[in-house]
């Protein structure tokens, strides 16, 4: 497969899950990949990796920087990095909702804001922001997320009028709930982890959690430049669950 050969991607949160699953997906396509991430953590063999905090904007330029000078270009940039969080609209105080804000929707505007000098160089440039179910269905329990979420939608949209005629494409992945490390580790502060997991599997109506690899499969699509004519849409991973309602099984 060589879809990416001779192209350049950054993935924001490239480090672990999802993000580590795009880095490799995006390899194996033929593109040379740079995780950026707050962490060493693991990430894919051969993949190049800048430390960068999506919430700092001389480290965010800095990491930029370093992968331009590494490979001279960049066509592709995946804002995956973002945080969680639980709770209704009162269960989080107001360090916690410009904390997460910060993180989840200005952080993906610090990453595109450094990449678009080089992406308006590129001959096939393309953004994808990472966003949620969260953004079109109501969740409990995740009123702070979801707004985050909601807010990448329509940044998603409105990046897309700016920077058409430039020549670079932004589109958005909605994953449902993934089988992720952060997912894990909010399982593990659950009263009983295996019936909450039983209970985010059901929730999706194909009965189980996304896996990461879905998600990078349907960014690696709007990436590639075979999907010239799609921008400004945003493709659902999430079993069914923002779209289906499917009849209770009879017993």
């Amino acid at each position: 497969m060589s879809e990416l050969q001779g192209l350049v991607a950054i993935v924001t949160g490239g480090s672990s899950g999802i993000g580590d699953a795009i880095v490799r997906r995006l390899q194996a396509l033929g593109a040379e990949v740079a995780a950026l991430d707050r962490h060493t953590g693991r990430s894919a063999p051969g993949a190049f990796h800048a430390i960068c905090d999506v919430s700092d904007d001389a480290s965010v330029r800095a990491a930029v920087g370093a992968v331009l000078a590494q490979f001279g270009r960049l066509d592709i940039v995946v804002n995956n990095a973002g945080i969680g969080a639980q709770g209704t609209v009162e269960d989080n105080n107001d360090d916690e909702w410009h904390r997460v804000w910060d993180v989840n929707v200005v952080g993906m505007a610090r990453v595109s804001r450094a990449a678009l000098p080089a992406l308006r160089e590129s001959p096939c440039a393309a953004v994808v922001n990472v966003c949620s179910v969260a953004a079109t269905a109501g969740l409990q329990r995740r009123a702070l997320y979801s707004a985050t979420k909601g807010a990448v939608l329509s940044l998603t949209r409105a990046m897309a009028a700016d920077h058409l005629r430039e020549g670079i494409r932004v589109n958005c992945v909605n994953p449902g709930t993934a089988d992720t490390p952060w997912i894990s580790r909010l399982l593990d502060t659950a009263a009983d982890p295996a019936a909450e997991r039983a209970a985010l599997a059901a929730r999706q109506p194909h009965g189980r959690l996304v896996t990461a690899d879905e998600v990078a499969g349907a960014v690696a699509y709007l990436v590639s430049p075979l999907s010239g004519s799609t921008t400004g849409t945003s493709i659902a991973v999430d079993g069914g669950q923002q779209a289906v309602r499917l009849r209770p099984l009879q017993g």
